[in-house]
């Protein structure tokens, strides 16, 4: 296992740390209204229920249906750099695209390498979305390992608020949950509005397994990253992710010894 990555990425000023998601949305065009917007959601996906005819429409097709009714600049995808399928699926058709990583200092050195390899391999736009603190100033505020005594203060810091701050430049945003992943993911959607996050939420590949994930990702020569190949199904921050039994529940890794199943994002 990786040691925790405590890089230049993670020691930047405050100021351009609290200001990377804002700059991430640098020429954004104006947001439609939020009622339009949660119109749009709700006509989309009974346009796409009609269109499958019977099936569910496919992550191209629901991929097209954004790329009508929206600017590549108007939308972002979120990553957490365990494989690139998603922004690969996207990119075809809302080339540079704003991939958006929440780089909470706490990642496998694996998940950068993947990050980079993604910048580089595919035609999007790879956003460090960061925390309001780096860890040394998180550790000084709440004392050292908060992940292990408050998981959830820690997720809420260095996940969620960053980046709900960094979706209010956006009318929508793509995410790589799918149904097999939890119990709690089971009833995911295809296309939906996020009330929370004032916006769209669209998650192209729910109906996908695992399998359908890493077939695509080596028929397509997309980035994964190498830990999915050393027992990591499902990767976190270094502190909170363990490797799980051959079959298990993918996310079993997650917060392993702590009653918690999920950061918070996609609640």
């Amino acid at each position: 296992m990786s040691a925790i990555n405590l890089n230049a990425r993670t020691l930047k000023a405050s100021a351009a740390k609290a200001s990377t998601a804002a700059s991430a949305a640098r020429d954004l065009p104006p947001r439609r209204p939020a009622a339009e917007l949660q119109a749009l959601a709700e006509r989309g996906s009974a346009e796409l229920a009609a269109a499958a005819n019977g099936r569910e429409a496919t992550a191209a097709e629901v991929v097209a249906w954004v790329a009508r009714n929206f600017g590549a600049g108007s939308v972002a995808v979120a990553c957490s750099m365990a494989d690139a399928v998603l922004p690969e699926i996207v990119s075809r058709q809302l080339p540079g695209v704003d991939v958006l990583f929440l780089d909470t200092g706490y990642h496998f050195a694996e998940t950068y390498e993947t990050r980079d390899a993604v910048a580089a391999a595919l035609p999007v736009t790879v956003v460090d979305v960061l925390p309001l603190t780096t860890v040394p100033e998180q550790d000084a505020q709440h004392g050292t390992e908060l992940f292990a005594r408050d998981p959830n203060a820690c997720c809420a810091m260095r996940k969620v608020e960053p980046l709900q701050r960094s979706l209010g430049g956006y009318e929508l945003w793509f995410t790589g949950v799918r149904r097999d992943e939890a119990p709690t993911r089971a009833n995911t959607p295809l296309v939906t509005w996020d009330e929370r996050n004032g916006l769209v939420k669209v998650n192209p590949v729910a109906a996908w397994s695992y399998d359908e994930l890493m077939d695509y990702a080596t028929e397509h020569h997309v980035p994964v990253n190498v830990l999915l190949s050393q027992g990591y199904p499902s990767i976190g921050c270094a502190p909170c992710t363990a490797p799980v039994a051959a079959g298990a529940d993918p996310r079993s890794g997650r917060w392993a010894t702590l009653e918690k199943t999920e950061c918070g994002l996609h609640l």
